[in-house]
Parts: structure tokens; C-alpha cells; sequence
């Protein structure tokens, strides 16, 4: 998958190849993947486009506030002859005119209390004060069907929170696995899914480790970055 990115701006990272595998992972105990997914802050647009390149019968929905995210998002979905339905603006605010069975999202998750980046574009990608996690929660809970399918990633150090809302706003966790970025390291990103309204007992994935004791990526790692296969081109917003 080809996906342009630009150059002075917020860049896809390994955290949303990690998430696309451990939904791919969850997906393995449904017969049939389909319906409306919506990709939440979609940036280039890999995470929607990956999950509904691997699954042919999903409709995909992407929302986006920064200009220049929606022209790549747009530019990505055409690149690689994927129908998109874009929303521009703020995912708070933006009226949805339907309901979606799977939501995704690798969402702004750093704390809004570290020290920032200068760049704008950076800011709005990076930091939850642009998207807080309980608005964030609470409006995903709103605009998917009972029984919907909710999967993002996250800070770990936030996990108090993020239990506490997932339950307030009717969501089941179904699954999460903690990505360490060696094993004496501790964990510092958290893979969830949650389900709105199950009541099914939660599976605690083995551990993702990223680098060995050689610095060289696993093979788990490997194998992620095979599967999802991109190509990345940086470009200025035409």
C-alpha cells in the first residue's frame, strides 16, 4: 500500500501498525466482517485503509479536522483504489448521518501536561486536549450500533482512565494486549478492544515486545510490518 504522507507534519508511526494487527487478530473469531467502519482522526489514513484493504465487504468512513490530513486521507483512499466517505471537522461536533459497526482510531494521546511540540499540525496529532479521552469515549459510544466494535490504542500510564470510561459509557472490554518496547522495558502502549453493551469476559494478549536484546525488531514485529506493507512517500499538500 502506497501512502503518501507530508512532509512537515505529523507521520504514521509503528503504534497504528501494531493496532491494524492486533485488530486483525480479533477479527479471526468472526465469519464475516462487514458494515460501516469509521477510522476517528484518520491523518494519511493508513489505519481505515489497512483494515478495509485485509476486509473487502467493510464501508469506509473517515473523519478528520486538519486540512491537510484530509487531502492525504482523500489522495491515500484514491492512491489505492479504496471508496472513502470523508467527514471534515471535529469528530466532537461533526452530526454523523449514520450509525457505524466498528469504529478505529489511534487517537491524540499524549498528556496534555508534557512539554509540546512548536508545530500546530504536530500539536492537534499528539496531545488529548485536542481530543479528550472521556469526549473521545463518549461520542464513539454514541454513533455505534449496540454491539459495535470499538479499537484504539493509547498511553498505558492512562489505563485507570481509560477502564473507568469505557465502562461509564456502556463499553465491554473484550480484549487488550501491552506493547513493551523490550522485555526489561516497561509497557508504554496499550491495544484495546472494546465491544458497546457485551458482557463477554476479557482476553489478555501475550505481550508485544518491539526490539530484542540486539536492538533488531522480533519477529513478532517483523511479521506485523510484512503484513501491513506499506510505502511511504512524503509530499507537499497539492
Amino acid at each position: 500500500m502506497v501512502l503518501y504522507q507530508p512532509k512537515n507534519g505529523y507521520c504514521y508511526n509503528s503504534d497504528t501498525h501494531f493496532l491494524f494487527y492486533f485488530i486483525c487478530e480479533n477479527f479471526k473469531k468472526y465469519k464475516n466482517i462487514k458494515g460501516e467502519i469509521l477510522d476517528i482522526g484518520s491523518g494519511s489514513g493508513i489505519l481505515g485503509l489497512l483494515v478495509s484493504n485485509e476486509y473487502k465487504k467493510l464501508n469506509l468512513n473517515q473523519c478528520e479536522i486538519q486540512k491537510m490530513f484530509q487531502f492525504f486521507s482523500t489522495k491515500n483512499a484514491l492512491t489505492n483504489k479504496i471508496n472513502t466517505n470523508l467527514y471534515e471537522g471535529s469528530f466532537e461536533k461533526i452530526e454523523f448521518d449514520k450509525k457505524f459497526d466498528i469504529c478505529v482510531s489511534n487517537p491524540p494521546f499524549y498528556h496534555c501536561e508534557v512539554i509540546k511540540s512548536e508545530n500546530e499540525s504536530l500539536k492537534i496529532a499528539r496531545y488529548n486536549d485536542s481530543l479528550p479521552l472521556e469526549k473521545f469515549i463518549k461520542k464513539t459510544s454514541e454513533i455505534l450500533k449496540n454491539d459495535g466494535k470499538f479499537f484504539f490504542c493509547y498511553d498505558c500510564k492512562q489505563i485507570n482512565e481509560i477502564l473507568l470510561l469505557l465502562n461509564k459509557y456502556k463499553f465491554n472490554i473484550e480484549a487488550l494486549q501491552f506493547v513493551h518496547p523490550k522485555v526489561s522495558k516497561d509497557a508504554t502502549l496499550i491495544l484495546v478492544y472494546a465491544r458497546k453493551n457485551s458482557k463477554s469476559l476479557t482476553k489478555i494478549f501475550n505481550p508485544l515486545v518491539v526490539f530484542d536484546e540486539d536492538n533488531k525488531f522480533t519477529n513478532e514485529v517483523e511479521n506485523i510490518y510484512k503484513k501491513s506493507s506499506t510505502y511511504s512517500i512524503k509530499a507537499d499538500i497539492e
